[in-house]
């Protein structure tokens, strides 16, 4: 199967698992934080509902002003005046009240004196200043959250003001993850000269807990086919199957044909990309599956560049996206072209600058603990000098 270039890879991940419809549940707004919206929400009503004070001070009439008048009550955030201003009257007002009857602005409270219940400012509102007019901010039946977005904090301050109380979303999937290999070992465990725990599970957990999966971790997978193909048929029981390491050209890679045995199709089998290049993805018995290379840093690399984006998808989020920034490199960078590399970085907060990292090769954790970035740089293109602009993948 001939190799892909990153954006074709890319998009057969997202037009493949873009077609499956997922499920929906419903649950009480305080768990619906990291959720994805099932149902566009509209609003319950006008946002405000009544024209309102944005600032603590006097409710008056814009013809009145500049001048002195007539303090006439107060009006608080939570309660209505019941009576109607006049010519030359007013009332104190505070910040979210609704505005009284026969007046049309307001006029801070650091502008105007008030003795003996007379307000006096030299100020000459226009109608409206600092005045929210009703359903300035949404209206009655007007969309205010679509089908796809994850709640965040500001999304579930929103369905708490439309009073969505409960909340349909999409299911979470469940992820199973399997490493592959003789030389993987329990984290606890004391590894010899030839061994090496077996951070990729832990790693990928982490990363589909972050992307709003549920994690899975299976026991490891010797290399031996008839192990292989049982821990895979058991993890096609979750909606998407992770699996590292075993998918290299090697004698004793079987993942492939353990993959085959269970009924695989593969969509592809090798990416155009460094690190990250011997990377699988398919479906079998009507689950999604990667085959991440075995290498911490490109286990790493190609969740986040290709089975993020699925993971997303099964979510219920409607447009999976990249996070990528434009930033300036700190020092001249050379590396042999040919694939699309991403290499390990560090992006400087709020500086627009990035580092890349010395790295020892794609099984280099301490450089992949070191990083929160990766720099992306084009097949074409061999030498980055200090200054230059480059693409980054922020992690």
């Amino acid at each position: 199967m001939e190799a892909l270039d990153f954006a074709a890879a890319r998009r057969c991940v997202l037009e493949q698992v873009g077609r499956v419809e997922p499920e929906v549940e419903t649950v009480p707004l305080a768990e619906a934080a990291g959720r994805v919206l099932a149902v566009d929400i509209r609003s319950d009503r006008d946002y405000p509902p009544v024209d309102r004070s944005i600032r603590d001070g006097f409710a008056v009439r814009a013809s009145d002003m500049p001048g002195a008048v007539k303090v006439i009550g107060e009006v608080r955030a939570g309660e209505a005046f019941t009576g109607k201003a006049g010519a030359g009257e007013c009332l104190r007002i505070m910040t979210g009240a609704p505005i009284p009857a026969g007046t049309d602005a307001v006029v801070m409270v650091e502008y105007a004196s008030l003795n003996d219940g007379v307000m006096t400012t030299d100020r000459a509102p226009k109608a409206g200043e600092f005045v929210n007019r009703a359903g300035c901010e949404t209206r009655a039946g007007d969309v205010v959250l679509g089908r796809g977005v994850r709640l965040c904090f500001p999304q579930i301050a929103m369905l708490a003001t439309v009073g969505a109380s409960t909340v349909p979303v999409f299911r979470q999937p469940r992820v199973a993850i399997l490493a592959t290999g003789d030389e993987i070992v329990p984290v606890e465990a004391e590894p010899k000269v030839f061994e090496v725990r077996n951070s990729n599970s832990w790693a990928l957990a982490a990363q589909v807990a972050a992307a709003g999966g549920v994690p899975e971790v299976l026991p490891v997978a010797p290399d031996r086919l008839e192990a292989t193909v049982a821990l895979i048929e058991r993890g096609l029981g979750a909606d998407m199957l992770l699996l590292s390491g075993g998918v290299s050209a090697g004698e004793y890679d079987f993942v492939e044909a353990a993959l085959a045995h269970c009924g695989a199709e593969f969509f592809f089998t090798r990416v155009k990309i460094r690190p990250g290049a011997p990377l699988v993805f398919g479906t079998a018995q009507g689950r999604f599956f990667f085959g991440l290379p075995g290498n911490p840093l490109s286990t790493a690399v190609t969740f986040e560049l290709f089975a993020k984006a699925a993971l997303e998808l099964l979510s219920g989020v409607a447009d999976p996206i990249l996070p990528i920034v434009e930033a300036r490199i700190t020092r001249t960078l050379k590396e042999k072209g040919g694939l699309t590399r991403f290499l390990p970085a560090i992006l400087e907060n709020g500086t627009g600058r990035v580092t890349p990292l010395d790295w020892k090769g794609s099984s280099d954790v301490p450089a992949l603990a070191r990083s929160n970035a990766y720099i992306i740089a084009p097949p074409d293109r061999e030498l980055f000098a200090e200054g230059d602009s480059v693409q980054v993948i922020v992690q």
